[in-house]
């Protein structure tokens, strides 16, 4: 008895390729896959270390100069908007597990035009977040040691470059050690704070109004960015249907705690003018309460946040060109893997240049450049869930399913649209260069290479030409379903894979329906049609194949050797099978000499699980195409048998 290995994306056995087509190479394995490594800590730790950097250790005096003491609701705010579309997220990654995060959504969602946009702006945000974070990092080091603070950025890039492309684990581990001491840093000045925190510094609350706390929640929108990150390394994580929205929706609730409490906090214990001009908020108000030691350990602490946005985010950034490298967008070159670290060095080694120039530059307009872009990914991320959904492609099965549908998605896009339209003239200027210049990639460079398709297209089939609609997306995503849940093929997945499948659509009665069966299957098993069409209705007068109101299988034994197959039809109308059956539209005939019948058994078992499936009726009527019925039965969660 032999058994299957798992099977990737991109390798092929017994010359049958996942997509069902026809191979002749031999067997091998994509050299672009990434090993499976982070568990629920890291994506925790890595989420969260993302987060929590600039946007609590230099934002919160910005911030406040904006709105006043009410900076803590745009906090708040913030967080609430940036968990709408966290949750989308959380549904595309576990139904999409694959590097490149909201780019990968968004580009089989809306197109590829859209998606290398959203990528590209995604992988320069992070980048210059880490640069950012790198930038506070050396500023840090300047005040407290007589450093270059330009030179240490320098430093510490070249030191997190190297460490990502020696490997992922490697450096979510250094992630886990950081974040952890990060979390308690916090935690001890708040725990020492909130005593400390006098009541009359919070009037007047909003001296400038509510539109100043809703633009301010823009301007900070920047903090909660850093959890899409981990979209970006579903690929690489365990168990991607547990792990990512567990660890996405935990360190996205613990940091908006951790951001509101330190923010009330700071600034209940400093003076407004002092804390509208400070760079170094949570550090001076620890002055104020735990004297230079506190001022020291938040320091510190300020020093770990910047060390965790700036790993994760080149981590992370690195994926969205392994992506883009992957559909052709770039070239090919920049998803090349290294032999002994399996990590994507061409695409760390890029991110860190773009990084490493960074440093250089001034940051600071870009924060709000940054937030916008974010809030964008957010925005598309709610807009891909409700495509994809309607879209009726069946393969696209989320393990995390969004609540609330589609009223969540709708007020997510309608809140961040109105953050967005209050936000200044100076970020909508620098976001839509971004976009012309992501744009003008995808027309210059990917237009002519581009061979994915959209859910879009299949939304709007309707009154799009039928022949722009194919397969190749729902296979793409039936593929990656397989692999995310370490789906091993077994010969009935073969034999449907090449099996015939009709989609009927008139209505039909039996003996027509077995006249037509017969005449596709004849040449298939070498046997004339008449005398099979009689087979088949010959067996249907002597016992009724029909297993259920919806469900018939009809099976007969064929003269010969080492021969079987399967015909699956899909009648939408229904066919009657007799008076007790009468509108049968799931049918699947069995063909199989007697040497076959041990396979003919496990076929029907493996029928027999697939109708037993929850919602399965529903799937199939819902079908658009015949491709659509094969993903049904060839994902379905059913026991696969080991037996060649």
């Amino acid at each position: 008895m032999s058994k299957y290995r798992q099977v990737k994306v991109g390798e092929t056995r017994r010359g049958v390729s996942l997509s069902g087509q026809s191979l002749v190479s031999p067997e091998r394995v994509s050299t672009a896959e990434f090993e499976k490594r982070l568990g629920l800590a890291h994506i925790f730790c890595i989420a969260s270390g993302a987060m929590i950097s600039s946007g609590l250790f230099v934002l919160p005096g910005l911030a406040y100069a904006k709105t006043g003491p009410a900076v803590v609701v745009s906090y708040l705010l913030g967080g609430m908007l940036a968990s709408i579309g966290v949750l989308s997220v959380a549904e595309l990654a576990t139904a999409m597990p694959r590097a490149g995060g909201d780019y990968f959504f968004i580009s089989r969602s809306m197109g590829p035009a859209v998606g290398t946009v959203a990528g590209l702006l995604s992988w320069f945000s992070l980048s210059l977040k880490s640069a950012f974070a790198l930038v506070g990092m050396g500023a840090l080091a300047q005040a407290l040691m007589p450093l270059n603070g330009r030179c240490v950025a320098l430093v510490m890039a070249l030191v997190f470059v190297g460490l990502n492309v020696f490997g992922v684990k490697e450096a979510a581990r250094l992630q886990v050690i950081l974040v952890i001491a990060l979390f308690a840093f916090i935690l001890l000045y708040v725990a020492q704070g909130l005593t400390e925190v006098r009541v009359l510094r919070f009037e007047p609350f909003a001296p400038d109004g509510l539109a100043a706390v809703i633009s301010t929640a823009g301007f900070v929108f920047v903090s909660y960015g850093g959890v899409l990150k981990i979209a970006s390394l579903a690929e690489e994580t365990i168990h991607p249907g547990r792990t990512i929205p567990l660890g996405i929706i935990l360190s996205l609730l613990a940091v908006t705690f951790l951001y509101t409490v330190t923010v009330f906090v700071t600034c209940g214990v400093l003076p407004a003018d002092e804390l509208a001009h400070s760079l170094t908020p949570i550090s001076d108000g620890a002055a104020v309460f735990m004297g230079r030691v506190g001022q020291i350990v938040l320091g510190t602490a300020a020093a770990l946040a910047f060390l965790t946005t700036a790993n994760a985010g080149m981590m992370s950034a690195s994926r969205y060109l392994v992506a883009l490298g992957r559909d052709g967008q770039l070239p090919g070159r920049v998803c090349r893997f290294g032999a002994r670290y399996r990590t994507p060095y061409i695409a760390i080694m890029t991110t860190g240049g773009v990084v490493i120039i960074a440093v250089f530059l001034k940051l600071t307009i870009l924060v709000e450049a940054a937030s916008l872009v974010f809030m964008l990914s957010f925005t598309l991320s709610n807009l891909s869930v409700i495509v994809l959904r309607e879209s009726g492609l069946q393969s696209y099965r989320p393990q995390f399913h969004a609540p609330l549908y589609p009223w969540l998605q709708i007020a997510g896009i309608i809140g961040l649209l109105f953050v967005m339209a209050e936000m200044g003239e100076d970020a909508f200027l620098i976001g839509a260069v971004l976009v012309v210049t992501g744009f003008c990639v995808y027309w210059f460079y990917g237009r002519q290479r581009s061979k994915t398709e959209s859910a879009l297209v299949h939304l709007i089939h309707r009154i799009t030409a039928k022949e722009l609609v194919t397969s190749s997306l729902d296979g793409e995503l039936r593929d990656i379903v397989r692999l995310r849940d370490n789906i091993v093929s077994d010969q009935f997945d073969e034999l449907i894979e090449k099996g015939i499948i009709l989609d009927l659509r008139e209505d039909i009665t039996l003996e027509e329906f077995t006249a037509m069966a017969s005449e596709k299957l004849s040449t298939r098993v070498n046997i004339d049609s008449s005398t099979l069409r009689e087979m088949l209705l010959t067996r249907e007068r002597q016992s009724s194949t029909v297993l259920s109101p919806f469900l018939a299988i009809p099976h007969v034994v064929v003269d010969g050797s080492k021969t079987f197959d399967i015909l699956i039809a899909r009648s939408r109308r229904g066919i009657e099978f007799s008076p007790h059956a009468r509108c049968v539209h799931a049918i699947f005939i069995l063909l199989g000499t007697q040497d076959e019948r041990n396979l003919h058994l496990r076929a029907l078992s493996a029928i027999a699980q697939v109708a037993i499936e929850k919602h399965f009726e529903q799937r199939w009527l819902a079908a658009k195409s015949t491709e659509a019925i094969r993903n049904l039965v060839l994902l379905a969660a059913r026991r696969r048998d080991a037996h060649v």
